[in-house]
């Protein structure tokens, strides 16, 4: 029991150690830390604070002479280098999902057999809050290659003119027939979106105005499914599903941002159609700012 108590709080290098009977090798990153934006809490949102990544991998041991080769290991760069992209990919919530999306990614490495992550908060208190996880190659490179693969869809704006036209149903007839996924945005409401005189606040307030209105297009046609989430996202366009976009999640929680007011919502759709890689904006009414994705515009009762 004593033995064990110890390996709870050991270094993951000493329970990887401890853990199995394969010849495993193992190489390790102790103590990297780096500043970042992360955590479910509101006042966790708009600060960074350090968080602590101790990672251990466990490799077959090369049969054959190395040769002082570095392109024959799995290199340290690999590890750090799983942990940047992770953190770079968008804003996450908990440590759970970091340390999972970390493992899987490292485990894509051909060399890599088993890993152990953990990852501590070093600002929330005078203390360490952390979670390690032990992951395998078995079975989860399938998984983690999905993660990384997206379709490009087609993203189509609905200006309020057209989200009330009566061809509105048409118009989806059309565009859903074609392959590609389609996702579907709208801006703000014709309804007053309340001042609240704080820049935060008042971009939270406008964030659920284009909600109400991507609800309202949902109601307009039941085959339209409004979604938050690059995970639903994802997992819409892999199934046919006709998605609109509701944006604050994806919004607040990126890395990198989109740079322009949020009420701007044709130039918040540009920021949205690059961050999809689509394969093309369509826009019903005047083209915004150039964005990295084709874009043409259709007037209302122009045929789609």
């Amino acid at each position: 029991m004593t033995n064990d108590i110890h390996l709870a709080f050991a270094h993951p290098s000493e329970r990887a150690a401890a853990s199995t009977d394969m010849p495993y090798d193992r190489i390790s990153v102790r103590d990297y830390v780096v500043e970042v934006e992360i955590g479910a809490f509101q006042q966790e949102r708009g600060k960074r604070q350090r968080v602590r990544f101790n990672v251990v991998v466990e490799v077959m041991p090369i049969a054959d002479p190395i040769d002082d080769d570095v392109d024959r290991i799995l290199s340290y760069d690999k590890v750090t280098e799983a942990i940047s992209l992770e953190l770079d990919a968008e804003r996450i919530n908990l440590l759970e999902t970091l340390a999972a999306r970390v493992a899987e990614r490292i485990l894509l490495e051909p060399q890599a057999e088993r890993v152990f992550v953990r990852i501590e908060k070093l600002d929330r208190g005078p203390f360490a809050l952390g979670v390690e996880i032990v992951r395998a190659s078995d079975g989860l490179q399938p998984a983690a290659q999905d993660h990384m693969e997206t379709p490009h869809p087609r993203v189509v704006y609905l200006s309020n003119e057209a989200i009330a036209d009566p061809k509105l149903s048409a118009w989806i007839d059309t565009l859903s027939a074609a392959p590609d996924p389609l996702i579907l945005c709208v801006g703000l409401s014709e309804v007053s979106t309340p001042e609240t005189g704080h820049k935060m606040t008042q971009r939270r307030v406008d964030l659920l105005a284009i909600e109400q209105n991507a609800w309202r297009l949902a109601a307009t046609d039941l085959r339209c499914k409004v979604v938050a989430t690059r995970t639903e996202l994802d997992w819409a366009m892999k199934n046919g599903q006709i998605c609109v976009w509701a944006p604050s999640k994806i919004v607040l929680d990126a890395v990198d941002g989109p740079k322009a007011d949020v009420r701007e919502t044709r130039a918040l759709t540009v920021w949205f159609a690059d961050e999809m890689q689509a394969k093309e904006l369509l826009i019903v009414g005047d083209l915004p700012t150039e964005g990295a994705v084709p874009m043409r515009a259709v007037a209302v009762g122009d045929v789609l």
